[in-house]
């Protein structure tokens, strides 16, 4: 074989692995590609989830005020009752309270 016809056959070679290396560097971007793709939409889902977890802990601060209110109200509304109630003491309480006044 002459020389050009080597260097011809050799130039070839070369090509070929140089395209295969091509397709393989293309295969990679590929799957680069889709990962990428794949983190994305994960990111995007969690992006979502701690939103929701925001939003649900701003509706648990304001449940909660509103319950501690509710229980002030509650707890006004029961000093009210015990106040009023207190006019109907039993005359045996009243006897009671009287002899500790004057025993005192």
């Amino acid at each position: 074989m002459t020389t050009g016809a080597r260097l011809v056959n050799d130039a070839g070679s070369t090509m070929r692995e140089i395209m295969a290396r091509v397709e393989r560097v293309n295969a990679l971007i590929g799957e680069i590609n889709s990962a990428t793709g794949e983190q994305s939409r994960g990111i995007n889902q969690v992006n979502r989830a701690v939103g929701q977890l925001d939003r649900m802990t701003h509706q648990n601060t304001a449940l909660v005020k509103q319950s501690a209110a509710a229980a002030q109200s509650l707890e006004a509304q029961a000093q009210q009752l015990t106040s009023a109630l207190a006019v109907f003491r039993p005359r045996s309480q009243e006897a009671t309270a009287a002899s500790h006044s004057v025993a005192a």
